[in-house]
């Protein structure tokens, strides 16, 4: 950071320049940004308020939750600001940090998708040595873990980002301080800053994918030997939400960081991005909550006692 160049302030284009798209885009954005708070900070306090929910995955979904709350909202605000005000001016260190609380809670959740799929491994391969195991000794490990390499390596990101100089040009085509669009305006020569950044993408997204293949892997190797029907099925729905929160993450973030600089179209970048930065943290606890029964059932208790609540208040 020493490097500072003399631009000391960038301008997001947004999301769209159609005066006719800021409010209803507003509104759609509210939403999204509400319902992903209310769903995962909801998630985390029925998972710790009912005592049958805190087990191993619970624990790594708590974790997850709050990780989706948290790069959602390095992103959200922002643009939900610039579509009500219009303005999308934002600092150099204001865009530093956007990219660093970004890039911490993204690679944090790739790694924690990596221990929920070891965590179904012992699951459906040694169930009888998953007690062992999965000790809430070996969850904290893992948990502390994921966020410890998500925080370092997006140091890493940020001092190779802003090492570089930034002269005169300091429009960011895009509505938030990504990579890619900053790249693009440097007057530095960025060879090396994009092989650093590819070495470390790749390492966190294909060291976790590789902790994940291996996981299932195994896991259908398993499933393949069980005779009965009935537990084939049981031990597919153990995995099927996350299967389903894995492929839609990884193939994103794939998709957008993992191609050359000059494949990247700017356009279809807002795009993907919007999806993996505002829809993904949304999605996940809706995945998680309408395939995960033992969720649905602490739910049904909540409504329950809220009815009985009422039921004795207006009695």
């Amino acid at each position: 950071m020493e490097n500072r160049s003399e631009v000391d302030e960038f301008i997001l284009t947004g999301i769209t320049e159609d005066p006719e798209l800021q409010v209803p885009l507003f509104i759609m954005f509210t939403l999204i940004y509400l319902i992903t708070l209310v769903g995962n900070l909801g998630m985390v306090a029925l998972i710790s308020w009912d005592s049958y929910l805190h087990t191993p995955m619970n624990f790594f979904l708590s974790n997850l939750s709050l990780v989706d709350v948290g790069y959602s909202s390095a992103v959200t605000p922002k643009v939900m600001a610039g579509l009500l005000t219009g303005d999308k001016v934002i600092s150099y260190n204001g865009c530093a940090m956007q990219l660093f609380f970004f890039g911490a809670f993204a690679t944090t959740e790739s790694f924690l998708l990596a221990s929920m799929a070891y965590d179904n491994h012992a699951a459906v391969c040694k169930p009888l040595h998953y007690a062992t195991a999965i000790t809430s000794t070996v969850c904290a490990y893992l948990a502390s873990g994921a966020h410890i390499c998500g925080f370092l390596t997006s140091l890493v990101i940020i001092g190779n980002t802003f090492s570089l100089s930034f002269y005169r040009f300091n429009i960011v085509h895009h509505f938030f301080c990504d990579i890619p669009p900053l790249l693009v305006l440097s007057c530095s020569d960025t060879h090396i800053t994009e092989l650093v950044l590819f070495i470390l993408g790749s390492f966190t997204v294909f060291f976790p994918f590789l902790v994940i293949f291996a996981s299932y892997l195994l896991i259908f190797i398993t499933i393949l030997r069980i005779h009965s029907v009935e537990g084939r099925q049981k031990a597919f729905s153990t995995c099927s939400s996350h299967l389903t929160a894995m492929s839609i993450f990884y193939g994103t973030i794939s998709f957008m960081y993992l191609q050359p600089s000059s494949s990247h179209s700017m356009d279809i970048d807002k795009m993907v991005s919007i999806f993996y930065a505002m829809v993904i943290p949304m999605l996940n606890p809706l995945v998680y909550s309408l395939r995960n029964k033992e969720v649905k059932n602490a739910f049904r208790k909540v409504l329950s006692g809220q009815r009985l609540q009422l039921d004795r208040l207006f009695s």
